[in-house]
């Protein structure tokens, strides 16, 4: 039977394999960086409290963790097992100020040519999923100058998703309104931080890439 213990084990495991406090493990699944403090796994009473079942989801979602291997863990099953080796992944990195450079992004939209930096980060990555380090505070307060941003062009976009715009003119940080797309036009957006401005709609031919997480 697995208890409550049990449970915040597995979390901190599945932190530490990433080279992650709980701390930054929460902040990675978009959580509040404290819900995993020790001092929030127990009651008044001091009775241990279950993690939330919205939080393990947000997790085992980052991690890319299947529900039954998180039990596995959970359940202790090979406790005396070597730690595995975290995998590892090498993207695309670029400034944000040199996102417009000639040759960085191809006809399709895809991060292509030899202008790009390597950063190395924790876990496996989708092929195209890249880097983005903010040299900017034109989008603070929703993400500050330094932040690096990870973004993917192939996955799809939803209601009040952050994403990447990048068009000929440059490129901007914005919040889906409507992701929704109809005879020659796109989703609607609006801008954020000190650049706020919308709704507007981007155009067919602007290359619209998903905000998947922000580091800093």
């Amino acid at each position: 039977m697995i208890r409550q213990d049990d449970l915040w084990r597995a979390l901190d495991t599945l932190a530490a394999e990433r080279g992650l406090t709980p701390s930054g493990l929460a902040r990675a699944a978009g959580l509040d960086p404290t819900s995993f403090n020790p001092s929030k796994r127990a009651g008044p009473a001091g009775r241990l409290r279950w993690p939330g079942t919205e939080s393990l989801a947000r997790v085992l979602e980052v991690t890319g963790v299947s529900l039954e291997a998180f039990a596995r863990l959970a359940g202790g099953r090979h406790p005396h097992a070597p730690a595995p080796r975290p995998a590892r992944s090498r993207l695309r990195l670029s400034t944000f100020s040199h996102l417009d450079h000639p040759g960085m992004f191809d006809g399709g939209g895809l991060p292509s040519g030899r202008h790009w930096d390597q950063w190395e980060m924790p876990g496996t990555a989708e092929a195209d999923l890249y880097a983005v380090t903010l040299d900017t505070d034109l989008f603070e307060p929703v993400f500050r100058a330094g932040t690096i941003l990870l973004v993917s062009p192939a996955t799809p976009l939803r209601r009040h998703d952050r994403a990447l715009l990048l068009r000929p003119e440059g490129a901007l940080c914005a919040m889906v309104i409507d992701p929704r797309t109809g005879i020659g036009s796109g989703p609607l957006l609006a801008t954020i931080g000190h650049a706020a401005a919308g709704p507007f709609e981007a155009d067919p031919a602007d290359h619209l890439h998903r905000i998947m997480m922000a580091l800093l």
